[in-house]
């Protein structure tokens, strides 16, 4: 009866082990991860030079760019196994539950808040982005007469990580090297105007329902109008959103609402896309349907956007210089200025920014995330 039952289940897992693979070999192949938030590596070509390629290595070990064609097939045969999503969620439960692991892919839950671990500081990455800062400031600001303002938004790690025991950027290092990079500009502190529950939970960025307190002091050290709750009405545009550390962690997590702050100055207001020489509104809503719901403010990634509004308090432009949490921030800031210019240094050439801006007697506001000055470099 024994020998049954196991002839049985080896039967069983030698047809699931058959399906797998033809699913694997002769399924069409997926191009990009909902769950995961980016592309899915595609089967490399199989040739002489692809067979005989050598991968290129950083001095440290790592790899630096994929050549190898047993490399890339590697990646394509994980990225496309069948039912993938399913497993990593089984591996990461396994991880979590089992193995008493604190994370999982480098994400990490501490009550339903997740977080991606930020560490080390990379000091060279840091001074390199803040390079190129100070060329926009010697190259763009000074002949302008620009007033330049900085404001660093903490990641989740800054309210999460050192004290539930993960390891922690060194954010008083990373404050003071932004303060010593940027001595030509007013610094405003946003850590007394933020907590952790003004974050979605299971994304890397604010909650815009939630930072009008960093937005007023932001405005405040400005100088112009600081926004206030009663200006704007709370509208709910979903129930379900799923933030990118969903995918990433392959745990289980709860959907949460996505709001929008809506006013009449901001339904005056138009956003004019200078790459494509288009139009579109403040709040895009086509995009909470998207790959990223996030994109619903200013149409998400985006290198150089003029939001103009024509019922400003005063003639004054802003100019904001940011990464993806600016997408939320700047409608909250456009009460007082004519013109609000949005430029992303990760899809714009730093060097020539003069092409698409207009700096003359602007106030330039620098609003990065910690997690981008670490981790992403800003040189074009």
């Amino acid at each position: 009866m024994n020998k049954k039952i196991s002839a049985v289940g080896i039967g069983l897992l030698v047809a699931l082990w058959v399906t797998l693979t033809a699913a694997a070999w002769f399924g069409p192949a997926e191009e990009y991860s909902g769950a995961e938030r980016r592309k899915l590596a595609q089967a490399p070509e199989l040739s002489v030079q692809s067979l005989l390629a050598e991968n290129k290595y950083n001095r440290d070990g790592s790899i630096k760019e994929k050549l190898s064609y047993m490399t890339l097939f590697e990646d394509y045969s994980l990225d496309q196994f069948p039912m993938r999503d399913g497993f990593r969620q089984i591996k990461a439960l396994f991880h979590y539950n089992v193995m008493r692991q604190k994370d999982n892919n480098d994400i990490y839950i501490v009550g339903d808040q997740a977080a991606k671990m930020l560490y080390p500081l990379n000091e060279t990455m840091v001074k390199g982005n803040l390079s190129v800062f100070d060329y926009i400031q010697k190259n763009y600001l000074l002949k302008n007469q620009c007033k330049s303002f900085m404001a660093v938004v903490p990641d989740k790690g800054f309210h999460l990580a050192k004290n539930n025991g993960y390891l922690s950027l060194d954010y008083d290092r990373m404050f003071s090297l932004v303060q010593e990079g940027m001595p030509w500009a007013t610094h405003i502190d946003l850590t007394q105007s933020l907590e952790i529950a003004d974050y979605y939970a299971t994304d890397t960025h604010w909650r815009q329902e939630c930072i009008l307190p960093a937005a007023q002091t932001i405005s405040q050290a400005l100088g112009v109008t600081p926004p206030q709750q009663a200006d704007f009405t709370q509208e709910q545009v979903s129930d379900r959103f799923y933030g990118v550390y969903y995918g990433q962690a392959a745990l289980p997590m709860n959907p949460e609402p996505m709001y929008l702050l809506r006013s009449d100055l901001l339904e005056g207001c138009r956003v004019f896309d200078v790459q494509t020489k288009s139009y579109t509104p403040v709040y895009d809503m086509e995009k909470l349907s998207g790959k990223d719901p996030y994109d619903v403010f200013l149409s998400g990634a985006k290198a150089v956007l003029r939001i103009e509004n024509p019922n400003a308090a005063t003639k004054k432009n802003l100019i904001v210089i940011r990464d993806s949490f600016g997408s939320s921030m700047v409608p909250l800031l456009v009460q007082d200025y004519a013109t609000v210019t949005v430029v992303d240094l990760r899809y714009v050439d730093y060097r020539m920014l003069e092409q698409f801006v207009s700096f003359r007697g602007a106030q330039v506001l620098f609003l990065f995330n910690t997690q981008v000055l670490n981790t992403t470099p800003l040189m074009g």
